[in-house]
């Protein structure tokens, strides 16, 4: 089961079929895309300006510069607008950047785990080959520079020329903030082995927990290439406008001219640039975004706890880390017992939530749960969840076997 394919077929499967508690109690209930959807009241309450003869023309392929001197302000850190590349999506904009920088077959080192998208943002198009650094056992679920540097030493004497290190910060699938003398030690790691850093920073307004982000380029110069995007801090994913900062000249023109093949129309970059217009109700509503992120985690994890469900402790982003190793069929389970787990769950309770092997966990168990969605659909699925894990715990799950082509049973 490949990546992308497990989480499209998730996806379309769900949204085909919702779930509504009326008129339609059988339907899915999806808690797999990483959508957040708890800010519907404040768009429908914002007023966009009407579409004008400029908003309607041709502009520079590469943003506004409107658009790019607000953003530029927003990013705050003395980011430089003309460093700035706004395209149609921070999946585009991660596309340009491993663009720019790689010729085929180089290599890009990604800690794991790691969004599972990356396989096609970072390499579908670059041709680059994505190298996995699995944390050290000690470090648990957080960013080990040290598994980064096992990996470019391999690469080295495999003769793979390594061109970046690519990561999500915060963690995606893990919702980590990583300290800022773990993001010091990785700069440094990829100074001394002369390579680029590439940091996926969608969810830099997401930050809920005790945790302070702080971005990557705080750290290294010209070589750290972040992207951010309003599809998560914003809640507006299919608005499709992601941002790439790169402050090395050579790679910023490289991004201006792919820029061309993905561009962000341009009423749409007048309707941002008036979103982000005035900085104290920006500063409000990410509050408000960050008070909502907070409540509908801790509901989340309150009713994962009620059914004994582990999971990794996050302080941003849309999902939880979970762990469900223990309901793994089999004696000595490994990827396929978690495949099979996760077809049970789908089929059987019309839960949709992601399997680890997608994001590249470093075992088989690991699943990604999304929460912020309706309450009530989420309180719905993970009761579902819940109450199917509980059922087949007591029916001896080991050796049981979950799921065989056409053995869907009703709801549990």
């Amino acid at each position: 089961m490949a990546g992308v394919p497990a989480i499209a077929e998730a996806h379309f499967r769900a949204e085909a079929y919702p779930w509504e508690p009326r008129s339609r109690p059988d339907g899915f209930l999806n808690l797999g895309t990483a959508e957040n959807r708890l800010l519907g009241d404040l768009h429908a309450a914002y007023r966009p300006p009407p579409l004008t003869d400029a908003g309607t023309r041709y502009a520079p392929l590469y943003g506004t510069a409107l658009l790019r001197e607000r953003i530029a302000r927003h990013l705050g850190g003395g980011v430089c607008p003309e460093d700035l590349v706004v395209v149609a999506g921070a999946t585009a904009a991660l596309d340009v950047i491993a663009t720019a920088l790689c010729d085929p077959g180089d290599g890009i080192v990604v800690p794991t785990p790691y969004y599972g998208a990356f396989d096609t943002d970072l390499a579908g198009r670059s041709g680059a080959r994505l190298l996995p650094a699995p944390p050290d056992p000690a470090d648990g679920h957080g960013l080990s520079p040290a598994a980064v540097r096992r990996v470019l030493d391999a690469a080295r004497r495999d003769g793979t020329p390594v061109r970046a290190v690519a990561l999500a910060s915060p963690g995606n699938p893990t919702g980590t903030v990583y300290p800022p003398a773990t993001l010091r030690e990785l700069a440094r790691t990829a100074a001394a082995y002369d390579v680029d850093l590439i940091a996926d920073e969608i969810y830099a307004g997401s930050v809920f927990g005790p945790g302070h982000f702080v971005g990557l380029r705080e750290f290294a110069g010209p070589r750290v290439h972040t992207v951010w995007g309003f599809a998560k801090d914003f809640a507006l994913p299919g608005l499709k406008a992601g941002v790439l900062h790169t402050p090395d000249p050579a790679v910023r023109d490289a991004a201006r001219a792919l820029a061309y093949f993905a561009p962000l129309s341009t009423h749409t970059q007048a309707v941002l640039a008036d979103l982000l217009a005035d900085p104290g109700t920006v500063a409000a509503f990410l509050a408000e975004n960050r008070r909502r992120l907070r409540a509908s985690y801790q509901a989340a994890t309150a009713l994962l706890d009620a059914h004994g469900i582990p999971y990794v402790p996050a302080q941003a982003g849309c999902s939880v880390w979970a762990d469900l190793g223990a309901w793994l069929p089999g004696p000595d389970p490994g990827f396929d017992a978690e495949r099979e787990l996760w077809r049970a769950i789908l089929d059987r309770t019309r839960v949709s939530i992601l399997p680890g092997e997608a994001f590249h966990a470093p075992r088989p168990g690991w699943f990604r749960v999304c929460h912020t969605l309706d309450a009530a659909m989420v309180g719905e699925a993970l009761t579902r969840l819940g109450r199917f894990l509980g059922t087949r715990q007591k029916e001896g799950l080991r050796g049981a076997g979950l799921h065989t082509a056409g053995s869907a049973r009703p709801l549990v």
